[in-house]
């Protein structure tokens, strides 16, 4: 099961749910596949009432609040959002190192919970620590943009493929797109295709 996300999109977070069960349940494999939401958002981030300006945040604010509450999920007060670019690459040669290491869920919990900077490099390390992996391995990693280009790729493919929303899942040759629940899911990995 490939499913495209970003870190910085909340629907990909509550997903994680959904995914977790699905992997207990049955013996899948899943990789994730990074994709660009906000790919021109500065280093230093930008406001949530700058990326959606005019918008009244409260409503979407609570709704997703009660949505991470019923799923059993932690969610804190964010206030901006950061460019997530950096974060995707430490994810990515992370998985090269421990398929099972918890840098995805430790990456979200950053920032959805704790309000940080993922983009920042001192916090990416500290989460990479907390992961289990070596610092200086995952600082040389991220000086060289040793996974740049396989983000690269990661980002054609979602072009390639027409995928404009995250979560994207694809399963086989068929995809299916947005925050589903886990019903839905099960259905979608394990309905026969011709």
């Amino acid at each position: 099961l490939k499913v495209f996300i970003d870190y910085i999109w909340p629907w990909c977070y509550l997903s994680t749910v959904s995914i977790e069960k699905l992997k207990v349940r049955y013996p899948i494999n899943v990789q994730l596949i990074y994709f660009p939401l906000h790919p021109e958002t500065p280093e230093g981030g930008i406001t949530l009432e700058e990326l959606f300006p005019g918008r009244n945040l409260n409503p979407m604010k609570e709704n997703m609040k009660r949505l991470m509450r019923e799923a059993g999920l932690e969610y804190g007060e964010r206030s901006h959002t950061f460019n997530s670019r950096l974060a995707q690459e430490l994810g990515k040669w992370a998985d090269t190192q421990n398929e099972k290491s918890e840098i995805h869920d430790l990456i979200y919990r950053a920032y959805f919970v704790e309000g940080k900077n993922i983009s920042d490099m001192d916090e990416l390390l500290k989460i990479a620590e907390t992961a289990g992996f070596d610092r200086t391995s995952a600082k040389e990693i991220l000086e060289k943009r040793s996974f740049k280009l396989i983000v690269d790729e990661d980002w054609k493919k979602s072009r390639e493929l027409g995928i404009t929303g995250v979560p994207t899942f694809q399963h086989k040759q068929h995809l299916l797109v947005g925050c589903q629940p886990y019903e839905i899911l099960e259905h979608f990995v394990h309905t026969p295709t011709k």
